[in-house]
């Protein structure tokens, strides 16, 4: 057993993406160990584009991206976001996050999925939510599942652009009568 204990998920919420964020984007997307599913990590310069684009994805009605804040001092544990997307002929909304090493395994990444899961279905703007991990991403494929997600089928898809990847095709319904959406999120204002 790893000695991690599970994270009350009470003490995860998320907050929006902010200027001061640049340094956990360092650590989650210019790291070679947190982008192994991800074609490696990017340039300083693809890491900088990246933190703008999220600090005015929000503002821009699109989506959104988001810190995820973990116990009463709202420590950042990771990012999570949602974001428009057309896939196969049809515009839904994508998901995807990612968890420092000293939180994961937590139940973190879950949580903060179905928190914004229920920030996309109250937008009411598309019915369906994706989510594309690798087909070797036993993590991240359990927190689909665990969220709620219904597996759609293996694809492949090019992340970063130019490098083919297999994924798990993950879809969660957000006008569903009886949505299986993670309770937490029905527990949140």
């Amino acid at each position: 057993m790893s000695g991690k204990r599970p994270v009350d998920p009470l003490d995860i919420d998320i907050r929006p993406w902010s200027e001061g964020d640049l340094t956990l984007l360092e650590r989650v997307l210019g790291d070679p160990a947190m982008t192994e599913h991800l074609g490696g990590p990017e340039t300083p310069e693809k890491l900088l584009e990246r933190h703008q684009r999220y600090c005015r994805l929000s503002a821009a009605g699109e989506g959104g991206t988001f810190v995820i804040v973990v116990g009463p001092a709202n420590v950042a544990g990771g990012w999570t976001g949602y974001w428009e997307t057309t896939w196969r002929d049809e515009l839904v909304w994508e998901t995807g996050w990612s968890v420092l090493p000293e939180y994961q395994g937590r139940g973190i990444a879950t949580a903060a999925t179905a928190i914004v899961a229920e920030h996309a279905r109250a937008e009411g703007k598309h019915r369906f939510m994706h989510a594309f991990p690798s087909v070797d991403n036993a993590p991240s494929n359990a927190v689909c599942r665990k969220a709620g997600f219904a597996l759609q089928d293996e694809v492949d898809v090019e992340y970063p652009p130019g490098r083919p990847m297999r994924c798990n095709d993950w879809r969660l319904d957000l006008f569903a009568e009886d949505p299986e959406i993670h309770p937490l999120a029905r527990r949140r204002p």
